[in-house]
């Protein structure tokens, strides 16, 4: 299996730069393919809402803002599952996960089930990484939850989770066990 991990944390040996390496060795064990992306080295604009918020992407499944956003969304087509790591700031995902996940559920949001979607009825591994004191890790999961939920059908029967991750600076020494396991099953495709 190909699988994306994605994280969005500005520090390349932090919290979430672990859990994603940890995904990582996961993957690579369960003879998968890790295809890294750290958003806070692309070039991805917010939002714009354009056309009072119903823009091309709505209709064409893409967005009209010329950065990286269109080649990560692209691959995630190619991709067989997705582990999306982000720190946790204020309870909330990064902010450059926000930008790049505000803008992927604009083209990938449907109202029902739809072809053109390239991540419905793919697995993920949601990972909130809370340095520091660990607080608003289960309200960024909660998001996180939310996000997903809109990326797969709106129908909460039909979404395919694996699992929703909490990290701690406390519990990080078996935590990174547990995502490495998870990434491993999704590898493996059980």
């Amino acid at each position: 299996m190909k699988i994306m991990v994605i994280t969005s944390s500005p520090n390349k040996e932090g919290l979430t730069a672990s859990c994603g390496e940890a995904a990582k060795r996961g993957i690579e064990k369960g003879n998968g393919e890790a295809v890294m992306v750290r958003l806070n080295d692309l070039n991805i604009l917010r939002c714009e809402a354009c056309d009072q918020g119903w823009g091309i992407c709505r209709q064409e499944d893409r967005c009209k803002l010329e950065d990286d956003f269109e080649k990560v969304h692209e691959a995630m087509g190619e991709a067989d599952g997705y582990v999306v790591v982000t720190p946790v700031y204020w309870g909330e995902m990064s902010e450059s996960a926000k930008a790049f996940f505000d803008r992927l559920r604009r083209c990938e949001a449907k109202f029902s089930s739809d072809e053109r979607n390239k991540i419905q009825n793919k697995p993920f591994i949601c990972v909130a990484a809370a340095g520091g004191s660990g607080n608003g890790t289960l309200t960024c999961l909660t998001g996180m939850e939310r996000l997903f939920f809109h990326l797969n059908r709106r129908d909460y029967k039909n979404i395919t989770k694996f699992d929703y991750i909490g990290v701690t600076r406390r519990n990080k020494s078996y935590m990174l066990d547990a995502i490495e396991a998870g990434a491993l099953k999704m590898a493996k495709g059980e």
